[in-house]
């Protein structure tokens, strides 16, 4: 508003002082020149007179002249007045409708709707800073599982094919810098509903502007922030970032994880799907051999340092090593385009490839040249662009890595289901043969779609009949919250996979196990078993049933029928 204000009274200033003085002279004017009233005597117009007749004079509604004909003197004078007021106020006009074409005034004004708009949300909601293709993939999955989003962007484009965007829910969007503190407040970060911050620039030092932002207006809010640089991240963790997402890192994570337990991998790949995904096969790197890397940036040098962090050597081929500082041993230079180049890294005897560059064309020429020289190999294409999604399937690479993906599938699970994230922490400690177990266990339950996962904390408000039949006297557990509320004798397809109680974690948790208010449980399964268990923790009578095989009757008319053969009954006997 305040913005609004002073952008008017700056341009407007001098319209309105010039209409001002205008309309002084010409009120001072007819006042001090003489006239006649009806009898020829000596008159001399009032202020108020005079003002009433240069207001509407000036405008050219038409006018009369009152309260008496004018003089000759009048008239000349009003004859001046005419042209110099509709002068003045076509200068006004135009200065206002320039005004109010202006960009910044615009701008102004946007901002202030967005802000009133934002005031007015009464869902808890995220802040999204950066709508390219990671904010875009994520906030599609948020707005999927329900959950509200606002975003903000410095590209007005972006904001323009948001706001065409078909999505479940309203994502109010602001075109602003989101490293200027005025827009992230403008956006919520104040408000009292904001749970998270996401910062998913392209640009690490923005990214830590709004995170330190964020942290020091808001203090106790959930902030995650995309990072590329070690450096970078160093920074964001001195003053409490709760989490940094690096996408090379993070790849190169998930290659150590298929290599040396490729079960793990697949739980992890099937558990963090996205809705509706295909089952993924489960892949199998190969541990031992060589491996040629194409490309030393950001990318590569996270391969490399986990490839040698496995006890693998490999080679690798940059075009330009003067500015990636590639090592000095086993390094061939060029593209990795060129069949020659390949054979120079020893493409014939390697076992994998990456095609790490950061051009889409090239990484999918690399794979097309070297499966001529070797077709056995596998290989890990880097995908910079969604829209060459259609090219990478087709050519059928073992790992396809998505910087956007990687980024907006952790973070939607950090902001989703948190105690996933969690849960897959703790399996890292489990051995391969566990996590190939549970795989085949959800396997068999969601078949060919990736399972639904969802948490359950038993409150008063998620669980109320649960908790009432609990202090009633009936010891309540894991089995009773997947028992199948249509019949008691099957089980929800569904899986529990963690329990939080009192501090502690159980992995995959036995159905014996007992459970109370403020446990919180991760399930995975079919989508009707989520619906079916929300059912049965509120609804008494659906409890009733699981826990005694008893029906209660529902509603006045069942429950006086029911009462009516109880009596019969009693009279019988």
């Amino acid at each position: 508003m305040d913005n609004i204000v002073f952008i008017v009274m700056q341009r407007m200033r001098r319209p309105v002082l010039t209409l001002v003085l205008t309309y002084a002279v010409a009120v001072l004017g007819l006042v001090l020149i003489p006239g006649q009233d009806a009898q020829g005597n000596p008159w001399h117009m009032d202020f108020f007179h005079a003002f009433y007749f240069v207001s509407f004079m000036a405008t050219t509604i038409g006018f009369g002249e009152i309260p008496y004909e004018f003089t000759d003197g009048q008239r000349l004078w009003v004859t001046f007045l005419l042209y110099a007021t509709v002068v003045v106020w076509i200068y006004a006009i135009g200065t206002l409708l320039a005004l109010v074409q202006d960009k910044g005034f615009q701008q102004a004004m946007v901002e202030r709707r967005f802000a009133r708009r934002i005031k007015h949300l009464c869902e808890p909601f995220f802040l999204v800073c950066g709508y390219g293709e990671t904010g875009s993939a994520l906030v599609r999955a948020l707005t999927e599982r329900n959950q509200h989003v606002v975003a903000i962007d410095i590209d007005p484009e972006r904001i323009s094919i948001l706001r065409l965007e078909n999505l479940r829910q309203y994502v109010p969007a602001l075109h602003g810098d989101a490293s200027r503190p005025v827009h992230l407040l403008e956006a919520g970060l104040e408000h009292p509903l904001c749970e998270g911050v996401v910062a998913l620039t392209n640009h690490n030092e923005v990214n830590l502007k709004i995170a330190l932002t964020s942290k020091l207006l808001h203090p106790d809010i959930k902030v995650i922030c995309r990072a590329d640089s070690h450096d970078i991240e160093a920074n964001m963790n001195s003053f409490g970032t709760d989490y940094i997402v690096d996408p090379y890192d993070a790849f190169a994570n998930h290659l150590a994880t298929a290599m040396q337990a490729p079960g793990l991998y697949t739980l992890h790949e099937w558990l963090a799907g996205f809705e509706h995904q295909v089952l993924s096969e489960p892949i199998y790197p190969p541990t031992k051999g060589l491996w040629i890397i194409c490309g030393y940036g950001r990318f590569g040098r996270a391969v490399y340092r986990r490839l040698k962090a496995e006890g693998i050597d490999p080679v690798v081929i940059e075009a330009a090593p003067e500015n990636t500082g590639m090592p000095e041993e086993g390094c061939v230079i060029g593209r990795g385009t060129e069949a020659d180049t390949l054979e120079e890294a020893g493409v014939t005897r390697a076992v994998g490839l990456v095609a790490g560059t950061d051009n889409d064309t090239n990484n999918l020429s690399i794979i097309m040249t070297a499966r001529e020289l070797n077709p056995d190999l596998f290989f890990i294409a880097r995908q910079t662009h969604h829209e060459n999604q259609s090219i990478f399937d087709a050519v059928n690479a073992g790992i396809v890595m998505h910087p956007s993906s990687i980024i907006a599938n952790k973070v939607r699970v950090l902001l989703g289901t948190p105690m996933l994230y969690e849960f897959m922490g703790l399996a890292m400690y489990e051995d391969d043969g566990w996590a190939c177990e549970l795989v085949s266990r959800v396997g068999a339950l969601v078949h060919e779609r990736v399972p639904e996962v969802w948490e359950v904390e038993l409150t008063r408000d998620t669980a109320s009949a649960l908790l009432e039949a609990g202090e009633s006297g009936h010891e309540i557990n894991i089995g009773h919250m997947i028992a199948d509320p249509r019949d008691r004798e099957k089980t929800l397809p569904c899986i529990p996979l963690l329990l939080q109680q009192y501090n502690k974690r159980y992995m995959v948790p036995s159905e014996e196990m007992s459970i109370g208010e403020g446990d919180k449980l991760l399930f995975c399964g079919r989508s009707s078993a989520r619906s079916s268990m929300e059912w049965a923790l509120k609804n008494e009578n659906a409890l009733s049933y699981i826990l005694t095989g008893e029906t209660k009757p529902q509603g006045w008319v069942w429950g006086f029928f029911h009462r009516m053969g109880s009596t019969t009954d009693k009279v019988s006997e």
